[in-house]
């Protein structure tokens, strides 16, 4: 066992965090700890890495093992370049370098079978420490992370804050602990670096856990799930995908088990209350009663099942042509893009491109928050756009709840307002709540309820997940597939954008393009284009017809053929091995990826056969 804690609590006055955990770390397993916001995730990362301490638990862990965590402070040192920041990882391959080159000069004046002997115990070390490797290693993770390599001369104290909290993420990946905490590791990264993370964090040689809304990386990352509700912790084997079923199968079970419960129990009292009082049957009630005593009673698990419920709808249907945007370019001091695009009514287009590119641009543009550089746009007839801005989401304000919606919305009765505030979960005294004191999940919430009483047909939604735990974003997921208008939104959740868009419009690179499909069929399509870019135009030699072969040619064309076809059978009998592996069988996009690989290569062996089966009878 690498780490365990049993019976962990966690107080903050009279308030209980979260009591009575178990929570364990067996080798190399990639954990996801979920729950909703504020029931303790990060507070429970926090006390394993020793920012804050456990209130009650007994740790074991083994000896010598390493934990990281990302903290909150997280570089201190402004005058350091990138590169010497990062480079304090290597200490100890310096430290090892150095000691080889004293040894080497030993060697070149005389060979000492002892000094040969520390020399390859030290070369060893060196490279398991990755001497050969960590510069390219180093460069490659932090490109991977949205920068140049160019910035790694840049001093830290150059870059803004969210830059800093990814080049101190990039130092934590190269440190490579033997606990790796992650908390909300996608925040802040596009679309390209969190596929790259899930890679890099799957394949990690060492232990995992992560907290995460990010349901699509939590299913294609994690093979255990740690749920935590009500300040308990329950533990279920597989993916995020799997863990919601077994959930959901759990509660069921366990509701049915205490109904039969129930009834036994009315049955058994209905019976003592008949037989108690009647001598010859006292001792029969007796019995029953201490059988009753002795039961040990099912209780029903309770489901944090509360979120919010919204209906979008809009006052007015709109024209059949929503948006035309014609050479459209964005920008500021520098054109990011340019955009043209026909929306039509009913079209959910989801905006999706590396950190930059500028999704929020043209957005922000097309509300006339931005001037465009040159281009125009136009809204159809009786188009009322609706906008949400993740910026302006996270506003402040002295008034109360009930006073900031009112307010912007007074032809409303105090009853239809507070209606409104109960579907978005404020009731009783929250509306009473100044909106200074909300949470980053309860302000985004306020401003989806304002938007809600726009009544638009056209809603464009900037990042409208951000600050959402999972509930959260289901719930605002099923408002708006209800909704019978048109959606424009950006979005880094891969999962929301699959569920909700029916278009897309991909910006990278000073580009636009626009894509007729979901975001799997998207993805789908460019991992074909990359497989067919990696996989070699003259691996294979065209057949030859038989007649323009010499002896010698059908000879060396054979040779080649049975060559091919063993490469390729072996290659298959891998492929059929892996469908066995939990990488595999637990993520079932990589399993897609390996069935079509299978069936690809099937037809390749079949065509190379018939090939040799031609050229043999010639």
């Amino acid at each position: 066992m690498l780490y365990q804690i049993s019976k962990a609590a966690k107080y903050y006055g009279a308030e209980t965090v979260f009591e009575d955990c178990n929570f364990e770390i067996r080798g190399t397993e990639k954990i996801a700890i979920v729950g909703r916001n504020g029931c303790g995730k990060t507070t429970f990362l926090r006390c394993m890495c020793g920012e804050e301490n456990f209130d009650r638990g007994t740790i074991s862990r083994q000896n010598g093992i390493t934990i990281g965590y990302l903290a909150q402070k997280v570089l201190e040192h402004d005058e350091r370049t990138v590169e010497e920041e990062l480079m304090t990882i290597y200490a100890r391959v310096f430290e090892l370098q150095e000691r080889m080159h004293v040894l080497e000069e030993q060697m070149a004046d005389s060979v000492d079978e002892k000094v040969l002997g520390q020399y390859a115990r030290l070369q060893e070390e060196f490279e398991a420490a990755g001497g050969y490797s960590w510069e390219s290693e180093m460069k490659t993770v932090f490109t991977r992370f949205g920068f140049d390599l160019s910035d790694l001369n840049r001093k830290i104290g150059e870059f803004s804050g969210g830059q800093k909290t990814r080049i101190a993420f990039v130092r934590l990946l190269l440190s490579k602990p033997d606990i790796l905490l992650l908390d909300e590791p996608t925040n802040h990264l596009d679309l390209t670096a969190i596929e790259w993370l899930e890679g890099y964090v799957k394949n990690y040689p060492k232990a995992v856990v992560v907290v995460s809304h990010d349901r699509m990386f939590l299913d294609r990352v994690a093979d255990c799930v740690v749920d935590m509700e009500y300040g308990k912790m329950k533990r279920y084997s597989g993916s995020y995908s799997s863990f919601t079923v077994q959930k959901e199968n759990d509660l069921e079970r366990l509701q049915q088990a205490y109904e039969r419960q129930q009834k036994d129990i009315q049955r058994l009292q209905a019976l003592i209350e008949k037989f108690r009082y009647k001598k010859n049957k006292a001792a029969f009630a007796q019995s029953k009663i201490k059988y009753l005593e002795r039961m040990d009673r099912i209780e029903v698990e309770k489901a944090d099942t509360k979120t919010f419920h919204a209906k979008f709808t809009p006052a007015v249907k709109g024209g059949e042509r929503v948006l035309d945007v014609d050479r459209l370019k964005i920008g500021y001091d520098r054109e990011l893009c340019e955009v043209s695009l026909e929306m039509h009514r009913g079209n959910r287009i989801g905006i999706i491109g590396s950190n930059g590119t500028g999704k929020s641009t043209f957005v922000k543009t097309l509300m006339g928050l931005v001037p465009p550089l040159s281009g125009t746009f136009l809204y159809g007839h009786q188009i009322e756009p609706g906008y949400f801005d993740q910026q302006l989401a996270q506003f402040s304000s002295g008034k109360t709840v009930l006073e900031e919606l009112w307010d912007e919305n007074p032809e409303l009765d105090r009853t239809a307002v507070r209606s409104v505030l109960g579907q978005f979960l404020f009731s009783a005294d929250d509306v009473f709540k100044t909106v200074d004191v909300l949470s980053g999940g309860e302000k985004v919430r306020l401003s989806l309820a304002k938007l809600l009483l726009k009544h638009s047909n056209l809603l464009i939604l900037d990042e409208p997940t951000n600050h959402l735990d999972i509930p959260g974003k289901e719930a605002l997921e099923e408002a708006l597939k209800g909704f019978t208008g048109s959606i424009l939104f950006v979005s880094h959740d891969r999962y929301f954008i699959n569920q909700l868009a029916d278009r897309l419009l991909i910006l990278d690179d000073n580009s636009a393009e626009f894509f007729e499909g979901t975001y799997q069929e998207y993805s789908d399509r460019r991992k074909e284009q990359e497989n067919a870019a990696k996989t070699p135009q003259t691996a294979e030699a065209p057949k030859a017809p038989k007649r323009n072969l010499s002896p010698e040619g059908r000879r060396r064309r054979l040779a080649a053929i049975e060559k091919t076809i063993t490469e390729k059978e072996n290659r298959l009998e891998e492929c059929r091995q892996l469908r066995f592996e939990p990488e595999y069988y637990e993520d079932y996009t990589k399993l897609n990826d390996l069935e079509a690989e299978i069936a690809e290569l099937d037809e390749e062996i079949a065509a190379l056969m018939d090939e040799w089966e031609e050229l043999s009878e010639g």
